[in-house]
């Protein structure tokens, strides 16, 4: 008797900007057959099925719908974003306590119903919350990922290629450390068409300062204070991202991003989650890639490290 494959199911949990954008990313990118919502506003879930079903037609057949905890069982991936968005003036880290506490609800009835699945976190603070994950879990860590600094990557290559003036997707280049105020931007690796910064700059007659240099950094960690202040929430970047994260898992990739996942022994960082190149594939993260960081940007990561260990005993795992 022929056997039929399971459908590729993804749960989302929270139904806020975020989680709504990534739902309509993943149904345009055809990625997965089911899609289940699930948010405390059960209304709030049901309206969001409902309008992601009426999108079907110009799209693929997908089913979705809203449901509830029992419904992550066979999930290949379930993305987090509940939680208490980001007020204006508030760093992530000051929304820990807040978030930790819906945590220690959710985690345990999301494994409880699907203990093999990949938990994708993209709640902020993301560092935290992904580590408080790991631990209330109990999952292997290859497993717990959050989408860590894929977005301040995002942002970094983007304001260098406006500098540039190239292509993006060819500026090669990552910020590692937190997903915050603390991040920090590997320069010394930062390259485009395989050349370093100082190479291309010195090859095509372009200059970057170290005040240029400074301000591309400020405008990259700042960016979602600024859009906060003007449109209230930042949600299209970081869903663009859990998207590639997605495909790189559901797809056996092996593609790297600068995830937020858990670090054992790099440049002497041990016992937290924080963003480094990875490697992603079905089985989640494969490997963390090693950097070889100038001693500048090493301390660095040290430092937001501590930060990071100072914010998770607050939470008190």
């Amino acid at each position: 008797m022929e056997q039929r494959s399971h459908p590729t199911r993804i749960a989302i949990v929270g139904c806020g900007n975020v989680g709504a954008t990534y739902a309509y990313a993943l149904l345009l990118n055809r990625l997965s057959s089911e899609i289940v919502l699930i948010d405390a506003n059960r209304a709030k879930a049901e309206g969001e099925a409902m309008d992601l079903n009426h999108a079907m037609p110009f799209a693929h057949p997908t089913h979705i719908w809203a449901g509830d905890f029992a419904d992550c069982a066979g999930a290949a991936v379930t993305v987090l974003s509940a939680g208490a968005g980001q007020r204006p003036g508030e760093t992530r880290l000051d929304m820990v306590v807040r978030n930790g506490e819906i945590w220690r609800q959710i985690i345990p009835q999301i494994v409880q119903h699907n203990p093999n699945g990949i938990l994708l976190i993209a709640t902020n603070p993301v560092d935290v919350l992904t580590y408080a994950a790991l631990k209330l879990s109990g999952l292997p860590a290859q497993r717990v990922i959050g989408s860590g600094t894929i977005l301040d990557t995002a942002r970094f290559r983007y304001l260098l290629s406006q500098h540039f003036r190239v292509d993006s997707r060819s500026v090669h280049a990552f910020i590692i450390g937190e997903h915050g105020d603390s991040e920090v931007p590997v320069w010394s690796l930062a390259n485009i068409a395989g050349m370093k910064l100082e190479d291309f700059c010195r090859v095509q007659g372009v200059e970057l300062s170290p005040a240029t240099r400074q301000s591309i950094y400020e405008q990259t960690r700042d960016a979602a204070y600024h859009i906060i202040e003007r449109k209230g929430a930042t949600y299209y970047g970081v869903a663009a991202g859990l998207i590639r994260i997605t495909a790189a898992i559901l797809r056996d990739q092996n593609t790297v991003f600068s995830v937020s996942t858990f670090i054992r022994d790099y440049y002497g960082i041990g016992d937290v989650c924080l963003s480094l190149p990875a490697v992603l594939n079905r089985e989640g993260v494969d490997r963390v890639l090693r950097l070889e960081l100038n001693p500048e940007e090493a301390a660095g990561l040290c430092r937001s490290a501590e930060v990071l260990q100072g914010t998770i005993a607050k939470l008190k795992l």
